[in-house]
């Protein structure tokens, strides 16, 4: 092998599939930065506190931040992995709005069953309603906040993990080592979160192979986005735990006693055994749902232009 088929595949006609990685993670922080410079200028005619809560200075925040990485990631895919960008999982078919809808309720019915399985261990006391302690357009702002805000994280860490890296690494290595890495690398990427532990790690880790799942099961990645905006959507806005350790504006006030191990604690369920059987039950569910589907997963590589 020669110093240059390191670096270049002469069959793909592009860079090998980990030095691709590598520049995309490079262009990251850099289309952010690239971003942020006009949004500080921005910043100095329209401060953030003139916005009417620091939920919606979060909002604006995530904004640049997931047209950063759009950026980034269109770049990449055009000028290292010689790709459309839609073909990372964005293909237009009769299945797109189905996959978002059965993604987004599926974990509105695991996190149900947390919530009444905690309950009926008595582990979780019921307080009241967010409109029973807060003025309503409080709420209906909260509510708005944080189901965008979702939408985005959800849309953007699909795209970075289970789009750029997972298809990415599976060219370059297998399907399963892929899936394994890009999950590790989402888990690795909570550990700075409130409460964050060897359990949660292992939990998130979990919740990477399920929405990986969702990739292989459909070949695009509407599902997986819709799992992962539903997931956060019904574990923090409804049920009023937390995400991954962030305390988010929540419909259900609740109390939690139960011990942390199985309930995740602060960290919320993804951080304990109680999203076991939750993550086992939705992949039984998802592979129910796509049964029968004709399934078109694409090249990892996708397709050119």
């Amino acid at each position: 092998m020669s110093v240059r088929t390191l670096f270049w595949s002469t069959t793909e006609s592009r860079l090998r599939s980990g030095w691709r990685l590598i520049l995309h993670f490079l262009l990251l922080p850099t289309t952010l930065l690239m971003f942020s410079l006009p949004g500080a200028l921005l910043l100095v005619l329209w401060p953030l506190t003139t916005l009417p809560s620091e939920d919606s200075q979060i909002l604006v925040a995530e904004i640049l931040t997931i047209v950063a990485f759009t950026f980034a990631t269109w770049l990449a895919r055009r000028l290292l992995d010689r790709r459309s960008f839609r073909s990372l999982g964005f293909e237009l078919n009769r299945h797109v709005l189905r996959d978002l809808a059965f993604g987004f309720v599926l974990p509105g019915i695991l996190m149900g069953g947390i919530y009444v399985f905690e309950s009926a261990l008595g582990w979780l006391h019921f307080e009241g309603w967010a409109w029973q302690a807060a003025p309503a357009e409080v709420v209906i702002r909260g509510l708005i906040v944080y189901l965008l805000a979702f939408v985005l994280t959800g849309y953007g860490e699909e795209l970075i993990s289970r789009g750029y890296q997972l298809q990415n690494l599976a060219t370059g290595l297998n399907l399963p080592l892929a899936v394994f890495i890009s999950s590790a690398i989402f888990a690795a990427l909570h550990l700075a979160n409130p409460g964050a532990s060897w359990a949660s790690v292992l939990g998130i880790l979990g919740a990477g192979y399920f929405l990986a799942y969702a990739w292989v099961r459909t070949g695009q990645l509407w599902l997986s986005m819709g799992l992962h905006i539903g997931w956060n959507v019904f574990e923090g806005v409804v049920f009023g735990f937390p995400v991954s350790g962030l305390n988010v504006f929540r419909l259900i006030q609740h109390q939690l006693a139960g011990p942390a191990l199985i309930t995740g604690g602060d960290f919320g369920p993804e951080g304990g055994l109680v999203v076991v059987p939750a993550l086992a039950v939705g992949a039984l569910l998802i592979s129910l749902y796509t049964r029968g589907r004709r399934l078109l997963v694409p090249d990892a590589a996708g397709s050119p232009g």
